[in-house]
């Protein structure tokens, strides 16, 4: 058994490092997040990384493999990758997985235990998506991005999560995207694959609730549009251009290149050489993630990224702003008679419109039901 030392080593031996040769020359968490610095240096750290043959697990395994961590690279089922990852770094552990079948993750996750001694963080970076109109995608591709996407997500967290509460503490980072939060017409990534991402946002969330009293973080990862930053890198081979997503020839109804359908392959198109955010910036902030004693529950990385939340979140303002005004308009008589019957003042009722954020309902014997 191989085992990580609890000391931080900055050389990698095998391997030069793709950013400073200083790790805290620069940081990028804020300093309510502790991130790592010269006066509180980073313990050597042992990462699980499933998707780590896509350009973002690989530069998050570089990054990680050139400041003293261990890692586990976990690829896709496919022939000659375990071979490959294995040869990147003396301190990498290169293994397969199929993520939708939960075998596979135990025997991965078992197997990174007996060689490391531990894991401490565990990162998911995998994704599978179509590109086409909701309507030209069947059932069993629609089938196929969920059971990647977020049965495979729950599938790592719970089978990794026994062991994280029983040591009290451990980490999760999930990599989302933009997918997670906007609805774009014509790219499997924002109809099947958006409602994927938005369950794995939600179910991540969720976790973060459940597992935060045990000493377990969570943190949600939303990398704008990235770049591959080693265009001559051979750890794997150049990885195709959108490589995971699969392109599905649009149906008549949706083949004019004005439709709304074509929209997100005319955004590929214009997006090709354009990607303006750094995979190995991303993985640097990652490995401070990694090494952070209070995470945010979501990071939002790149201007694309930043932008286009943003902007989402300003509409969705907008509309919570009419709502309330059609809802105290058309009902305000209601609610007064209510108010006037259970003997509630209106901080009362604004509170008790609040209780679900506390999971503290009041049943009907409790004078709880005067909302119907």
């Amino acid at each position: 058994m191989d085992t990580c030392q609890t000391s931080h080593n900055p050389e990698s031996p095998t391997q030069p490092s793709p950013t400073s040769s200083n790790p805290y020359a620069r940081t990028y968490l804020p300093a309510s997040s502790e991130p790592p610095s010269s006066s509180k240096p980073a313990l050597q750290t042992v990462w699980l990384i499933f998707g780590a043959t896509g350009h973002l697990g690989r530069s998050i395994c570089r990054v990680a493999l050139a400041r003293g961590d261990c890692v586990t690279a976990v690829g896709r089922n496919l022939p000659g990758e375990e071979v490959v990852m294995q040869g990147w770094h003396q301190m990498c552990q290169g293994l397969v997985c199929d993520v939708r079948v939960r075998d596979t993750v135990s025997k991965v996750f078992g197997s990174a235990l007996e060689h490391w001694g531990r894991v401490d963080v565990v990162v998911n970076c995998t994704g599978y998506g179509i590109i086409g109109a909701c309507e030209d995608q069947d059932e069993h591709e629609i089938r196929a991005q969920f059971e990647t996407n977020l049965i495979g997500a729950a599938n790592i967290f719970q089978l990794t999560l026994p062991y994280f509460r029983e040591r009290g503490s451990g980490m999760y980072i999930v990599f989302s995207s933009t997918a997670g939060t906007l609805g774009t017409p014509g790219l499997g990534q924002r109809t099947a694959y958006c409602a994927t991402k938005w369950a794995v946002e939600g179910l991540a969330e969720s976790l973060m609730y459940e597992v935060e009293p045990l000493g377990i973080k969570v943190t949600i990862v939303v990398p704008g549009l990235s770049r591959r930053d080693e265009p001559d890198e051979n750890l794997n081979g150049p990885a195709p251009m959108w490589g995971h997503f699969l392109l599905k020839p649009p149906a008549d109804a949706y083949r004019a290149t004005n439709s709304p359908a074509q929209h997100a392959t005319r955004m590929i198109d214009w997006l090709k050489y354009k990607e303006p955010t750094s995979a190995i910036r991303i993985a640097e902030i990652t490995w401070e993630l990694g090494h952070s004693t209070h995470p945010p529950l979501r990071l939002f990385l790149g201007g694309h990224a930043v932008e286009a939340i943003r902007d989402r979140l300003r509409s969705t303002i907008e509309e919570v702003s009419l709502s309330l005004v059609y809802f105290f308009d058309a009902s305000w008589w209601w609610w007064w008679e209510e108010l006037f019957l259970a003997g509630m003042g209106i901080s009362d009722m604004l509170t008790r419109i609040e209780d679900w954020k506390h999971l503290n309902f009041k049943g009907e014997d409790e004078g709880g039901g005067f909302l119907r």
